[in-house]
């Protein structure tokens, strides 16, 4: 079994195209891309302008590809940004009529397993090339999930003496091995070596680490990750084990944000996983130390001990016992069985991804975001904002929130996290404006979540802003110094919000409001409008900007003498030029706002002093 990839990207040039791409997208679960000027807006498609810009971005992204197109075609558009085949994502071309799929890249890292469903889906056909899989139905130098291969280096060589027909030799066990189409006997000139142990391979040797160890691991808050992995390595080097056969570092939960425990994981290339006291003090019976000073700790006697062999289960074993640093433990378990991504015991350390996905089209939300929420089994959100996401949200349990509702929000994904999930917690424009990521740690610097929920990995992505999509709409209002301001008493006193008002006035500062007004709410904008005719002139431009990146976007010019609010609405962003910001009229008939910095000035005087 092949580690499982992400869903692709189905990257279309036509309309002609499209019911072959819905049946890829049914059959992988990935995301239509489309040619804006062929394909029309079609519900739930990802539309482009540049196919070849767009396919050499996702393939720099480590995005799946499949493409109905011409693989002649295909292959010249990435071939410049081809480096590294361990690392370049997986690249499908498909025939427009469905009739064959063809693996280009990735052959063994997914393409190969991709094109197959695919053409199944299409009752087409899979033109796999590899040569090892054709032959043999195995890539030798690409195992299944749940081993890898010590020496890659050699794989070449061994691949190209069976394929002139040389038979091999098989030490150890692996079904897959066993069962492929290789001539196994017993004086065979290649040899295939599957062991934990630690195995210098020799001449038309390849050795397999079937991935059946637990490492089981205990550390005092705050061990540094040197000292867990020094303690790690030269246990296994001392037990003659080989670290490519690690399928799994565990421990008691209380650690599960513990650096030194994952940047073991880390290393190693293994998942961290995690247990209760509870079940590790039901492997007492089994331990070699159990400590009751370790019981009165955290509850269980022993947590290196206990985690190696609660991730084995029953019918794995210790085989080394507790081994000792100044601030760490280590402990090693066998498995009956390598360990692969599904079924994998325990509970991993959850994860938090906060995203920005800016106002909403996916031209606008960067390819940093859409993995996120790729790789997450839930998203939660107000029911609009993830509507915006479309079919990125294949797959994955939605958890929808209304206005008002943004710390139950907060505090249901951080405890979905807290259970071991991978959670997106969305948000228009972006995360940290105005929006969820502060009260996420918030909520974590007052204990207002689980013990769980505050041990989980949180990463914040940006998106582009309400403010920025104005600004780009209408030219170049940012040009210079400029401050945000929410119109909102809801949650900042109103007295407050007017000395920011005054403040920014005097200070000449470029403004956008956020919330300018509400259905209750309608006098906030117009005392910041007459306070600012204060320090600014009348005719100083104001930027109104409705639904960005939106269907129904408008985006319009008026006077901060002129403005009106009956203009604006809640999905409305106000930006107030400073007395320096200008309008300039192009040929085409667009006004456009820009604020000076003084750029052409400076060089204006460079020039005169040149003179």
């Amino acid at each position: 079994m092949r580690a499982e990839l992400l869903a692709p990207a189905i990257v279309i040039l036509s309309e002609t195209a499209l019911p072959v791409a819905e049946t890829i997208c049914r059959a992988t679960g990935g995301t239509i891309h489309g040619a804006r000027s062929r394909v029309g807006a079609a519900e739930g498609l990802v539309l482009y302008d540049d196919a070849k810009a767009h396919l050499q971005a996702l393939f720099l992204a480590g995005t799946p590809i499949v493409a109905v197109m011409a693989s002649g075609a295909l292959i010249r558009i990435l071939a410049p940004h081809l480096a590294d085949k361990h690392s370049e994502p997986a690249v499908v071309a498909v025939a427009e009529d469905g009739s064959a799929a063809v693996p280009l890249l990735g052959g063994h890292h997914g393409a190969n397993d991709l094109a197959r469903r695919i053409a199944s889906a299409l009752d087409g056909h899979a033109a796999v090339t590899t040569a090892g899989d054709l032959r043999f139905g195995v890539a030798l130098d690409a195992p299944p999930e749940g081993y890898s291969l010590a020496n890659p280096q050699d794989a070449k060589p061994v691949m190209a003496e069976l394929l002139a027909g040389a038979s091999a030799r098989l030490e150890g066990a692996a079904d897959w091995l066993a069962e492929s189409g290789i001539e196994l006997r017993d004086d065979g000139a290649v040899t295939l070596t599957v062991t934990d142990r630690s195995c210098e391979a020799g001449s038309l040797q390849l050795v397999y680490h079937p991935k059946t160890l637990a490492i089981g691991i205990g550390c005092e808050r705050g061990c540094s990750a040197d000292e867990a992995w020094a303690l790690l390595s030269e246990t296994m080097a001392d037990a003659g084990l080989a670290q490519g056969a690690v399928g799994a570092v565990c421990s008691l939960d209380l650690k599960a944000d513990e650096a030194a425990v994952h940047a073991v994981a880390d290393r190693l290339g293994a998942p961290a996983r995690f247990f209760d006291a509870t079940t590790l003090e039901a492997e007492t019976p089994r331990l070699a130390n159990p400590s009751d000073v370790v019981f009165a700790e955290v509850g269980c006697h022993g947590v290196a001990e206990g985690a190696a062999l609660a991730a084995v289960g029953t019918d794995g074993a210790l085989v080394v016992a507790k081994r000792k640093s100044a601030r760490a433990t280590c402990a090693i378990a066998r498995a009956p069985a390598p360990f692969v991504s599904t079924g994998l015991p325990g509970r991993a350390r959850g994860r938090l991804h906060v995203v920005g996905i800016g106002p909403g089209s996916e031209a606008w939300r960067s390819p940093e975001v859409s993995r996120m929420v790729a790789v997450s089994s839930d998203v939660v959100g107000y029911s609009l904002y993830l509507d915006l996401l479309g079919p990125l949200l294949a797959g994955k349990t939605r958890h929808d929130f209304d206005l008002g509702k943004e710390e139950d929000r907060v505090r249901h994904a951080m405890e979905l996290a807290g259970q071991g999930r991978d959670v997106a917690l969305v948000c228009s424009g972006d995360a940290g404006i105005y929006a969820m990521a502060t009260l996420v740690f918030e909520l974590i610097d007052r204990k207002g979540v689980s013990d769980a929920a505050r041990r989980i990995g949180i990463a914040v992505s940006p998106g582009i802003s309400a403010l920025q999509a104005a600004a780009a709409r209408a030219g170049a209002p940012l040009g210079h110094d400029f401050c945000t301001i929410s119109l909102s008493d809801l949650l900042t006193p109103w007295a407050d919000i007017q000395r920011r008002v005054r403040a920014a006035g005097e200070g000449d500062f470029v403004i956008a409001f956020y919330n300018p007004v509400s259905k209750k709410r309608r006098t906030q904008l117009a005392w910041a409008r007459d306070e600012l005719l204060a320090h600014r002139p009348a005719d100083a431009p104001v930027i109104l900007a409705t639904n960005l990146g939106r269907e129904g976007e408008t985006v319009r010019v008026v006077p901060l003498g002129e403005l009106n609010v009956d203009d604006v609405d809640m999905l409305t962003v106000v930006v107030v030029g400073s007395s320096d910001s200008r309008t300039v009229a192009t040929g085409d008939g667009k006004t456009w706002v820009y604020t000076p910095r003084g750029y052409s000035g400076k060089a204006e005087t460079r020039m005169e002093k040149a003179g």
